[in-house]
């Protein structure tokens, strides 16, 4: 063969190599954009997703994340308005068909407590839908007032319905949800079952649950598939009328009032219990009424002092309960909370605040009661 031919043939086989490495080249980075903008996270805000857990329109609040109206920042004490920017009680809801999702939030105060976990103070929680259950995903773990977190990946891209419960002791600024760029998200449905409204302490509140979906008002929420409206003020839970007035705005499938341990006295109990419930029925005159006595605390089984003052506590709404029973009040209902918790003492984290074993147990014992009053199915 001549030497020429011999150049030429050798010279092509070059130049093909060379056109061929670039199309894979071209082709290995077309596949890696693709596969970057399908991993690439999207985030979206309060108009793709239904907040739940309030009984109060976005307009008439400072945040669309707080638990009170603007207009009563004067009518009730500052604790009580302090606590009421906390978020307890409020979830979000949506649907998505992506393969991840994340989350975006800022706290408002990066709140601390020495007998309670960050992921129940500032947390959040992720639940999705399964065969009408909501189940327990993951949770997203706060480290400051900014916080992201990718709460579940690597899911077939199929429509799911998610849920995610906001912290409990501390206030949400902004929240954001994120997913494929190539995926969707939209607001859930509206339920339009009656909520069912609690009113009562810290424990209401939600301490010291580990994360937020343990509290008892969103256990109870969970399984029953309902909104429950969490007024739960850490402290300051008082039967106080602002808040008896503002509960008696919406008409619920029932309330709970659960503020024993914060009404310190008898006396206390004599003054609000009546007024409590003449200003709900005034508008509600049908709506049930459960109020749970005070709690056992794990001490008072030897502190004599706390024992009595907890007897006399009970011994007072029993005796303002019998008042309206024998005044023809309806609808309202007496709880004995005895060994709401267990008869083993483990559901505290303290002796008075309950572990995630206390408020499931405590979820239990109340929806018990509700199906026994033939409050719910």
């Amino acid at each position: 063969m001549p030497k020429h031919i011999y150049y030429s043939i050798f010279t092509f086989l070059i130049l093909l190599s060379f056109s061929c490495n670039n199309i894979e080249v071209r082709n290995e980075k077309k596949l890696n954009v693709s596969e970057k903008n399908q991993n690439e996270v999207k985030y979206y805000g309060k108009d793709f997703f239904r907040i739940e857990g309030t009984i109060i329109s976005d307009s008439l609040k400072e945040s669309p994340y707080d638990r009170l109206p603007l207009s009563y920042k004067d009518s009730v004490r500052k604790p009580v308005w302090d606590l009421s920017k906390s978020s307890a009680g409020l979830s979000i809801r949506f649907l998505s068909n992506s393969s991840t999702i994340s989350a975006k939030w800022e706290v408002l105060n990066d709140f601390k407590m020495n007998h309670m976990a960050d992921t129940g103070i500032k947390g959040i929680d992720l639940y999705f839908k399964n065969e009408n259950q909501w189940q327990y995903l993951a949770t997203g773990r706060p480290e400051g007032f900014f916080n992201e977190y990718t709460l579940v990946q690597n899911m077939n891209n199929e429509l799911r319905e998610y849920k995610i419960f906001l912290p409990l002791y501390d206030g949400v600024k902004n929240i954001e949800i994120g997913i494929d760029s190539t995926s969707i998200i939209k607001k859930s449905k509206e339920n339009l079952k009656k909520p069912i409204i609690f009113y009562g302490t810290s424990i209401t509140q939600g301490g010291c649950a580990t994360r937020p979906g343990m509290a008892h008002t969103n256990i109870i929420s969970r399984n029953l598939d309902i909104d429950v409206v969490n007024f739960g003020f850490s402290g300051n839970g008082r039967m106080e009328q602002p808040i008896a007035e503002l509960i008696s705005e919406k008409e619920p499938l029932f309330y709970v009032i659960e503020c024993m341990p914060n009404m310190l006295s008898a006396e206390n109990i004599i003054e609000t219990t009546i007024p409590l419930v003449n200003t709900i029925k005034k508008k509600n005159p049908k709506t049930p009424i459960i109020f749970v006595d005070h709690f056992d605390y794990s001490f008072s089984v030897l502190d004599n002092q706390v024992m009595r003052d907890t007897d006399l506590m009970n011994e007072a709404l029993k005796t303002e309960f019998k008042k309206m029973a024998d005044d023809g009040y309806e609808n309202i209902f007496y709880l004995e909370s005895k060994n709401a918790l267990g008869s083993d003492y483990e559901g505290t984290v303290d002796g008075v605040h309950f572990t995630d074993l206390g408020f499931i147990r405590y979820a239990d014992f109340l929806m018990k009661k509700f199906k026994e009053l033939k409050l719910i199915d």
